[in-house]
């Protein structure tokens, strides 16, 4: 493995009735605070309403940001940072999934520095700073509660991007996993997937003795094939919203790659769909992803093999090395379809139209992309139009 530095300043807070912390959490950053949320279900459930009882409590002076899309628009970023700095906002508090978490982080940048916060996205320029911010989650998926990563869309470019900075970590995540309970069966499908491919993301690189990583990343992946099911059919069970919740967590907080970097094409063929066609960014992985691992199968065989024994249980006897690796990403694809994740891009209407637009996308901020094997635009064409 290569030499590494692992630092996480989340504090992370998992467990039932936790969103009382927020009376012990918030006090020491301020009294302005910038709530922040998405389309109105944490007022269906009675989230919204908690967590506005716990900083009354405070005695918070309490401004809202609402609307947060699915896939976060760089404009409503703008919003919130406008917010920050017209009201002197002292404290972010993200209340949501990881698309208002993502939203939340560029707020927090962009409220410290005179830069357009599409220039920090876009890499033309850096985060220097970031106002404190945390997160009550209310989706197990993307992880960003426990990291410094966001994935932003601007709509009237068609681009997104993922970005992140040291300074946009959240301070504390709260993660009960009762307020995953209302989250819809589909919402719930895409963020299996979406852990699932953090996890192959990481799985797929070249770097040497690195056992430790691969047994992390294969107990995860097994964890969730076993406990996703088994959710989907009692959406309001404790025990499995938990697994799933702590899985979508260490999916993507870093401490089960420590020491080698993952490929991470999958994720940015999958923007650059959504960035068109704005597509559920799980749904899109679930159709990309087995296409991807087809297409770079035979840049490393055994690195898919040993995931087709190990986490798909493939039975290798009399089969060549190859056989069994398409039979892993076969199993992958088949059990994506058993829970009800889509399987190609004709479920979004996407059609062979849209392929040169989309590879086009995929390549904006670079001529190659991936790091266990380098793609160009062409590779993107094959793999979208396998998809189809």
């Amino acid at each position: 493995m290569q030499n590494f530095v692992f630092q996480n300043p989340t504090k992370l807070i998992f467990g039932k009735g936790t969103v009382e912390q927020l009376k012990n959490e918030i006090p020491q950053y301020g009294q302005n605070i910038l709530l922040v949320y998405g389309g109105g279900s944490i007022k269906r459930n009675g989230l919204y309403n908690e967590v506005l009882h716990h900083l009354e409590a405070i005695n918070a002076n309490v401004f809202e940001l609402s609307g947060v899309e699915p896939n976060p628009r760089v404009t409503t970023a703008r919003k919130g940072i406008e917010i920050c700095k017209k009201e002197k906002i002292d404290f972010i508090l993200a209340v949501g999934g990881g698309s208002t978490i993502d939203c939340t982080k560029a707020i927090a940048a962009g409220a410290k520095t005179s830069h357009d916060i599409w220039d920090i996205i876009t890499k033309n320029a850096q985060a220097e700073d970031a106002l404190p911010f945390g997160t009550v989650l209310t989706l197990a998926a993307t992880g960003s509660e426990m990291n410094a990563g966001s994935v932003i869309t601007n709509w009237e470019t068609k681009e997104k991007h993922g970005w992140g900075s040291p300074h946009t970590f959240p301070r504390f995540s709260i993660l009960d996993p009762a307020n995953t309970f209302t989250v819809p069966k589909d919402q719930t499908i895409y963020g299996i997937v979406d852990m699932m491919s953090h996890a192959l993301e990481h799985y797929f690189h070249h770097e040497k003795n690195t056992l430790l990583q691969d047994e992390m990343v294969e107990g995860l992946l097994r964890t969730v094939i076993e406990t996703g099911p088994k959710l989907l059919s009692d959406l309001e069970n404790y025990e499995h919203r938990a697994t799933i919740l702590y899985c979508g967590t260490m999916a993507l907080n870093g401490m089960v790659n420590m020491g080698y970097q993952g490929d991470w094409a999958s994720h940015n063929l999958e923007h650059a769909v959504s960035a068109i066609h704005d597509i559920p960014h799980g749904g899109g992985l679930a159709i990309l992803f087995p296409h991807w691992m087809e297409h770079t199968l035979d840049k490393d065989v055994m690195r898919f093999k040993q995931l087709a024994v190990r986490v798909f249980d493939v039975d290798p006897k009399g089969k060549s090395d190859h056989a069994i690796a398409l039979e892993g990403i076969q199993a992958l694809r088949d059990f994506w379809n058993s829970i009800g994740a889509p399987s190609r891009l004709a479920d979004y209407n996407i059609n062979e139209n849209s392929v040169e637009e989309m590879a086009d996308k995929t390549i904006i901020a670079r001529p190659e992309f991936g790091n266990f094997k380098s793609l160009t635009r062409e590779d993107a064409v094959s793999i979208y139009k396998a998809s189809l």
